[in-house]
Formats: C-alpha cells, structure tokens, sequence
C-alpha cells in the first residue's frame, strides 16, 4: 500500500516555536515534510469541528498536516436525523461536504473506512472507496501520523434481539434515514390506495419505535407532524392522527431515562396528546418482519419498526489491536489519551472518557463531543509546542428534547445554583436551535451562519413542509 499524498506546502509564516523532535518521526519515516502530522478518523460533529479548528489555525500557516478521514463524503450533525427521518427536513440542504470544507479551512480530506493500526510505524489503513456498483474509486491506503484522533462516533445496538438487524431499521446515518422516509410515504400512499378502493375500510399505517430515548421520541412527534400534513399533498382520506399508528416500545419503567422525571412526565403527557401510545417495561424479544413480540406477550402490529434503543462503537477499535469495554469503546484518561499509547486520543461516543465527579464515565452525547473537541483543539496545540497536557472535564449544561412544532422541553444545570431548571415552549426551542446553530458556527463562521439560515428561511417559503419523494 502507498502512503497517501501529502497537504500543499502553506504559505511562510512568521517563525513559530517547533514542537517536540518526537512529533517528527512518523514524518520522516513516510518520507514528507518535517512538520507534525494529525490524522482525526471521523467526521462526526466532533471529528469535523476539530479538523476545521486545527486546520485555520495550524494548517493555514503550514506548522501541522490535518488530515480527516470518514467513510460517508459529507457530515450531518446527528441529532437532526429524526427529522430527516420525519421528512421534515432535507438533508442536502444541511450536509456539509468534506473535501470543500477542507478546501475553506486547510486540512485535507480522505475518504474511507479505518481498517487497521500500526502503532510502531504510527500508520493508520483505510479501506479501499467503491461505488453504487461495486467499482473502486479509490484504493486502499496508509496514512502516517504522528497525532492520531478516535472520533468514530457509535451506532445502533440490537443486543442480540433475534430479528432485530433484518427487520427493524436503524438512523446511524443519511442514507438509513432517507430509505425509512421513503418507506414511510410508500405504507401511506399504499393504505390511500385501499381507502379509495374500499371506502368503507379503516386502513392504517403502523410505526413501532423500540426506545424512548431522545431520538424515539423526537421521532415519534415528528413522525405525528409529518402525517398531520399528508393530507396537503394528496393523502386526503388519510387521517393523520388516528390510521398513522405509533408505538414506542421502553424496557425501562420511563421514557427519557437520563433526563429528570418532571422532564419524562411532561414529555410523556405530550405524547398522549399526539396521540402516541407509549408502552413501558415492555421487553422485546423478537422482531418479525411485521411484528414486534415482548416479553409480556404482546404482538404489536408494525408496517415500520425503528430501533433506536440503545448504541455501541463499531468493532472496528477492538479488531485493530485497542482494549475497548463491553460496547467497543476506548478506556481514556484526562487528557483523552488512550491508555496504551500518549499518541493516540479518543473523543465523543468512541471513547470511555472519565467523570470523577460523578464516580462515573462521560455520557454519548453531541455536548460531551463538542467539548472534548474544544479541549483537544487546545491539548493539541500545547503538544505542539511542547507543553503539558491539561484535564478533560464535562460540563453537564443539561438536556433538551425537540418534539417538532409540538413543543420543546428539557432540563438547564444551573451553575449558581447547583440545581436543575425545567424549561420548556418557545425558551427550550430556542436553545435547542441554538445548539445546532454553534456547531454551525464552529464550521462555518458567523456571517456564513447567519446567511445560510435565511437562506434557509427563504427556501422554506418555496417548498413543501415535508419532503414528498
């Protein structure tokens, strides 16, 4: 295999003080420029932000080589994939494409998937790209490093449930998200169909979501919004509140388990609103092709089953020689260093990141990520120059959930106080908009932030409410 091509030299800078001869190294060895070499593997929210951080600030003047590395070619921040999912929002107009951002922000993009790790010679393999029809686009590679990044974020756990991976669908990603949406307008336009050949029939259309988690019940409200406006587009003997049937499905005696109770009661008060049956310390034990079993005996009728009940890391890190626990992530210290090797670090999801206050490991969620990259865009930057390395510490500011147009609502750690805040309506909606809007921010700037969301705005006034195809 052949080492990838390295960045365009930058541009003479100012001198600058030199990082450590050992950052050198793995350079000299590939044979390229004496300048340290920082390979992140993941272009999630955190993986992204960090490339684009150390890219402006060190790659623009040509002190370090940032090269990201993801399978998919453009990013979508996770938590709008229900919305995706939902049809309520078109991915295209929010993905951020890798190679132009890495154009706008000096870091280079290589596209593939991590398939092995030589920690003595610090090279990282990436699997070869094919397309749709199974032709290579790119080979294999190596990819020397002398700062190597863990940020592949996790992806559906099925525990094992017999059936589960066959027949129930999961939103890892764009494209799972996609396919659940065209599946979800096809159910609809197939019991239109029987409507209009049987009036006197009841056809409806049912949605099992095993997990009231955030995402089962962001998606269960979106899902209700989004067949509440069917019957605009043409579905007009379809009843959006009662022949769409959802059902969430929780082995746990509540919804939104991490979040407070008051914040679980308010939610689940909701839901019953929208007309969303809730089913809770109901174990599922098999999944059918059309059908959910529990525990208990129930047998839920399903046209669609989404399982959104729990996550894990792709075995990946484990296969390439790293001590992961028992969902594949990496054991970490303070710094985010992986605990057998100080060149190696691990952020957001992949990494089992200490929280001593709390005598417990820091939660998979987007703020845990977009701190831990804050901190290791200044942890790297000190190991440039030559200085030590601080510790890692979470910030819990509280968690928010977004039922669609509904309502929003969540909880704010309030640092006077020590105490939580409750918040909900147009507060909460606002804060979690804002969440999404800082990561924009991050990637893209201010201006272009706020140009883009009245882009947006404007786009909005053009095109249906639901995305129809």
């Amino acid at each position: 295999m052949t080492v990838a091509p390295h960045l365009r030299e930058a541009a003479a800078a100012p001198p600058e003080p030199l990082p450590d001869p050992a950052f050198f190294n793995g350079a000299a060895r590939a044979g390229q420029s004496a300048c340290p070499r920082i390979v992140i593997v993941g272009g999630g929210a955190g993986g992204l932000e960090l490339a684009t951080r150390l890219g402006d600030r060190f790659g623009r003047r040509g002190r370090a080589s940032i090269v990201l590395v993801d399978r998919a070619p453009s990013h979508l921040w996770t938590p709008l994939l229900h919305e995706v999912a939902a049809g309520s929002m078109d991915a295209n107009t929010h993905s951020t494409d890798y190679v132009a951002q890495a154009r706008w922000h000096h870091f280079e993009f290589q596209q593939g998937e991590l398939c092995g790790l030589d920690r003595s010679a610090r090279q990282v393999s990436i699997k070869a790209v094919v397309d749709e029809d199974g032709e290579e686009v790119l080979p294999p590679r190596a990819l020397a490093y002398d700062t190597l990044v863990l940020a592949i974020g996790s992806m559906t756990n099925f525990f094992g449930v017999p059936g589960a991976e066959q027949h129930a669908m999961s939103l890892d990603a764009v494209s799972q998200a996609e396919r659940f949406r065209r599946r979800l307008i096809s159910a609809c336009m197939r019991a239109q169909t029987r409507l209009d050949k049987a009036p006197g029939e009841r056809a409806r259309v049912d949605v099992v979501i095993i997990g009231a988690g955030a995402t089962g019940v962001e998606l269960s409200a979106e899902l209700r919004n989004t067949a509440k406006v069917f019957g605009a587009y043409g579905l007009h003997r379809l009843d959006g509140q009662n022949d769409v049937r959802l059902t969430i499905v929780e082995a746990g005696p509540r919804i939104l388990a991490p979040l407070p109770e008051r914040v679980a009661l308010g939610t689940a008060k909701l839901l019953d609103e929208l007309n969303i049956l809730v089913l809770t310390d109901e174990r599922v034990t098999r999944i059918e092709p059309h059908a959910v079993l529990t525990a208990s005996g129930k047998n839920l009728r399903a046209d669609l089953i989404v399982w959104a009940a729990g996550i894990k890391v792709a075995p990946v890190l484990g296969e390439i020689g790293l001590p992961v626990n028992k969902i594949g992530q990496v054991p970490v210290r303070q710094t985010l260093q992986t605990e057998i090797d100080d060149n190696i670090f691990a952020l957001g999801d992949c990494a089992s990141c200490p929280w001593p206050e709390h005598n417990a490991t820091v939660p998979p969620r987007a703020q845990a990520a977009h701190q831990q990259a804050n901190f290791l865009f200044d942890a790297i930057g000190r190991r440039i120059d030559g200085k030590a390395l601080p510790a890692f510490r979470f910030r819990d500011q509280g968690s928010l959930v977004s039922l669609g147009r509904f309502n929003t609502i969540g909880n704010l750690m309030g640092r006077l106080t020590g105490r939580t805040l409750l918040i909900e309506g147009l507060l909460a909606r606002l804060l979690y908009v804002s969440l999404y809007r800082a990561h924009l921010v991050t990637l893209h700037g201010f201006l272009r932030t706020v140009l883009d969301t009245m882009a947006q705005w404007l786009r909005g006034k053009t095109v249906p409410r639901i995305k129809l195809h």
